[in-house]
């Protein structure tokens, strides 16, 4: 169910800086596909922090960490009450796979809609 992308003239991506791919030509894209909105690629202080936290442990949110704690308090802290439950997910496909089974939990109904 993967859609393929430039299936007649395909990309081949070699590396990205802030808003911008580079293709294996040197060829500049803008990038409006993948979830680089808020800081773009390689933003220095996204790779400090993510080199720091990998030379101290490398894992996902499968495993109990007191950093997770931490960060969902802090999170939770800026929020109303009624939304003082953190879930961690590792993407974007895992948070709405979560949502539907969470709605269809509370309400009981196993229908959807959809827009394309």
């Amino acid at each position: 169910s993967c859609k393929v992308f430039f299936a007649k003239d395909p990309l081949k991506i070699v590396c990205a800086q802030g808003q911008y791919m580079f293709d294996d030509k040197g060829e500049k894209y803008l990038d409006c596909i993948n979830n680089v909105a808020h800081v773009g690629h390689s933003h220095p202080h996204v790779i400090k922090a993510a080199t720091k936290q990998m030379e101290l442990l490398n894992t996902n949110s499968r495993f109990l960490h007191d950093n997770l704690v931490q960060y969902a308090q802090r999170l939770t802290a800026t929020l109303p009450e009624k939304l003082s439950v953190c879930y961690f997910v590792n993407s974007g496909s895992e948070a709405n796979d979560l949502a539907l089974r969470l709605a269809r939990q509370y309400h009981g109904h196993q229908d959807v809609i959809t827009l394309e």
